[in-house]
């Protein structure tokens, strides 16, 4: 899946330094194992989503252009960020893209973004344990979280139940769509306390 709005957004972020230097096909297949992990839990696309770190540009940008749906992309870099404000305000680029600039920390207690996406997408944020509790807000209950994970497949222990239950979190399994993706969903609501304050959660990880 491409067009000429993503093609040339995703070109300009390699040439910026945002992405690898890779050819952008594979990257764009990557990113819509994203949407493949959706489709095998909802045959409809996700209302809303948001992207986890965005970075430059993916999954984000791949997964906008597929559902055209309300996306909210957050990064701390404000660099990468002004980009993906740049590439979102050219004249073919989809409607609904809208870019957060922070630490996930900060954004999550944003009353506004609070408890309302059906879909947290993580493509390289952080370890499983940051990577949960700066999403988890983010998601409304029974909706899901997709990060994109190693390709060891033997690897296991990373997603433990006990530590996942802390956010609300379940595992629904490790699927693989060329690359490896984990899946968790939202099953009651996360306690006040999640994210904890900037830097936290990756200096004092819950598991």
């Amino acid at each position: 899946m491409s067009t000429d709005w993503l093609n040339r957004a995703l070109d300009e972020s390699r040439a910026r330094g945002y992405l690898g230097p890779g050819p952008i096909e594979p990257q764009i297949a990557h990113a819509d194992g994203f949407a493949q992990c959706w489709q095998e839990l909802s045959p409809t696309p996700p209302a809303s989503f948001l992207d986890l770190g965005s970075g430059g540009g993916l999954p984000g940008l791949v997964l906008l252009e597929r559902w055209r749906n309300r996306a909210v992309f957050t990064d701390s870099m404000m660099k990468r960020a002004k980009f993906l404000v740049e590439v979102m305000e050219w004249n073919d680029a989809p409607e609904g893209g809208v870019v957060m600039i922070g630490r996930a920390e900060e954004i999550a207690r944003n009353q506004q973004l609070d408890g309302i996406f059906d879909l947290v997408s993580a493509r390289s944020f952080g370890p499983p344990s940051v990577t949960a509790e700066c999403g988890v807000r983010f998601l409304k209950v029974g909706g899901v979280m997709v990060i994109s994970e190693p390709p060891n497949d033997s690897e296991t222990g990373r997603w433990p139940a006990k530590g996942l239950k802390i956010l609300g979190l379940r595992d629904l399994g490790r699927v693989r769509h060329g690359a490896s993706f984990q899946v968790l969903q939202k099953s009651h609501a996360t306690m006040p306390e999640f994210p904890r304050g900037i830097g936290v959660p990756r200096k004092r990880p819950l598991f």
